[in-house]
């Protein structure tokens, strides 16, 4: 009777815990963490992209793999990132954080680009969302309040018509030449080594204006030193809930977000690319994430692979022609 008793309770155990199992994928249950995880970025240190991948990859440690380490392949405007993610084993341990003009403006600025845009690297998410602002230091007078303003400015002072962007083929420097489309005005574009130089430039009196993202500009705001005159998303930036858009201001054609993406080797396979995914999509939710984000004008927002392709091909198109019509090429 009492083993009866002991194979009874077994019996019923294993049917409670059949009934647990029915609730969950077989395959999620097949599957065991990885040991490690390289998120690579393709920045210095304490820079925007930095932020974004070590603040998600404390998320996923414990959630997508066991560890979670960041290497920063800083240098050639992010291409040795790619190449590195390019090159690596398609089983999921290599996770790319680039801004997404890597990807969509790049292909049309260099005639010899060691990656593909569609065949080399495959989406996971998006990572945060920006939007640039055009902002003026004491070059300019105190009388100048909007972006209309500052235009007639250039036109009046065409010798001293100059705009600093973070690097020349950036998306802010053709933001730039937008502009000049948009409102008939010439200026001259002068790229720097990132926002922050070109900052301090323009607060020297050395350069007028900076086209840059709005988030880089915060504190000097605050200090008075620096008049942002417009941003450029659909609607205003939550940062500068005070100053217009580039559209509200009639120059309705810039309305530019801009985003920072997780990418995974091609031939990397789907089920895995949608774990990262899924992973992602609950790191980038989390509070501590979304706030340190903030604190550099950053919003995180998650999305699925297949959103991610369809808003970089979307992007790849909308510049290519702004892009082609400047006759830029990083080569020249």
């Amino acid at each position: 009777m009492q083993s009866f008793a002991i194979n009874g309770a077994r019996r019923k155990l294993l049917q409670a815990a059949a009934g647990a199992l029915g609730a969950f994928p077989l395959t999620a249950l097949a599957q065991a963490l990885p040991d490690n995880l390289r998120i690579i970025c393709g920045f210095a240190p304490g820079g925007t992209s930095d932020t974004i991948s070590r603040r998600t990859g404390d998320k996923l440690a414990g959630a997508y793999a066991k560890n979670v380490v960041v290497e920063n392949r800083a240098g050639a405007g992010g291409r040795i990132a790619i190449d590195a993610v390019k090159a690596s084993p398609p089983d999921g341990s290599s996770l790319l954080l680039t801004p997404g003009s890597m990807l969509f403006i790049y292909p049309h600025i260099y005639k010899q680009l060691s990656y593909n845009t569609f065949t080399d690297v495959m989406p996971v998410s998006t990572a945060a969302n920006i939007v640039h602002g055009l902002a003026v230091g004491p070059m300019v007078p105190e009388s100048v309040r909007s972006i209309n303003d500052f235009i007639a400015w250039c036109k009046a002072n065409p010798k001293s018509a100059n705009y600093g962007s973070p690097a020349a083929g950036s998306t802010p420097h053709f933001i730039g030449t937008m502009v000049e489309k948009v409102a008939g005005v010439q200026m001259n574009h002068i790229g720097f080594k990132g926002t922050q130089l070109a900052i301090v430039d323009m607060m020297g009196g050395q350069i007028p204006a900076v086209i840059g993202p709005d988030g880089e500009f915060l504190p000097h705001v605050k200090t008075g030193r620096v008049r942002m005159l417009a941003t450029s998303g659909p609607k205003r930036s939550r940062f500068f809930p005070d100053v217009p858009t580039f559209a509200e201001q009639g120059l309705r054609d810039i309305q530019i977000t801009e985003w920072f993406g997780f990418f995974m080797a091609a031939k990397t396979p789907t089920e895995i690319i949608n774990r990262a995914s899924a992973a992602l999509a609950v790191a980038l939710r989390d509070k501590q994430v979304v706030d340190s984000f903030a604190l550099m004008g950053m919003e995180a927002a998650s999305s699925t692979p297949a959103e991610l392709a369809a808003r970089l091909k979307g992007d790849y198109d909308f510049w290519l022609p702004i892009v082609k019509a400047t006759g830029f090429t990083a080569d020249q």
